[in-house]
């Protein structure tokens, strides 16, 4: 019988060090989407803040806890990043494991919101997209999520099968911002 191995979407993509600019896949971890039942999004809150120390994000936001985050993920939705969610959450939501279908890379340093400018077609200054702001938009021509994780530090995330692509997007943005300098 074959073996098969698990591998992450970005395997076998660099790193990237670009100017003042690091492009790398994230660490793998569980991600899965919480949909809450009608009525349920505030019960579904309340469990989330009990298991995982976290609540449900309001629209483009985030909250963070006990190695757990979770992303404003689209109307009515969420998205579970560290733990494995805790079994209790599916008296008010609807689960589902994401874990292998999306590439996700970290671009960080001076000039990131200058590499995504070229790429999207939102304004993702810091003083408009906050640290922990989430939301969901156009990365050149593929659906993307973006998390701004800290002043200069952004999660991309796009669909598995989009990874090559992305990461390819991103560093001919990152040498076109190194080249001006």
């Amino acid at each position: 019988m074959a073996e098969l191995l698990t591998r992450t979407a970005c395997d076998g993509l660099e790193a990237l060090e670009i100017g003042s600019l690091s492009l790398a896949e994230s660490a793998p971890q569980a991600m899965t989407t919480l949909a809450p039942y009608k009525g349920q999004q505030a019960a579904l809150g309340k469990a989330m803040k009990a298991a995982h120390g976290l609540g449900f994000p309001a629209v483009h936001g985030s909250t963070t806890g006990k190695g757990a985050r979770a992303i404003w993920f689209g109307r009515d939705m969420a998205l579970l990043i560290g733990p494995e969610p805790d079994p209790g959450l599916t008296r008010h939501a609807a689960l589902t494991d994401q874990s292998s279908g999306w590439a996700v890379l970290e671009l960080a340093g001076s000039g990131a919101e200058d590499v995504l400018a070229r790429l999207c077609p939102v304004d993702l200054r810091l003083t408009q997209f906050e640290v922990g702001a989430s939301l969901r938009t156009e990365a050149k021509h593929m659906m993307a999520s973006i998390c701004r994780l800290d002043k200069d530090r952004f999660q991309i995330m796009v669909f598995r099968s989009m990874a090559r692509t992305l990461h390819h997007d991103l560093k001919t943005a990152m040498e076109a911002r190194a080249a001006r300098g």
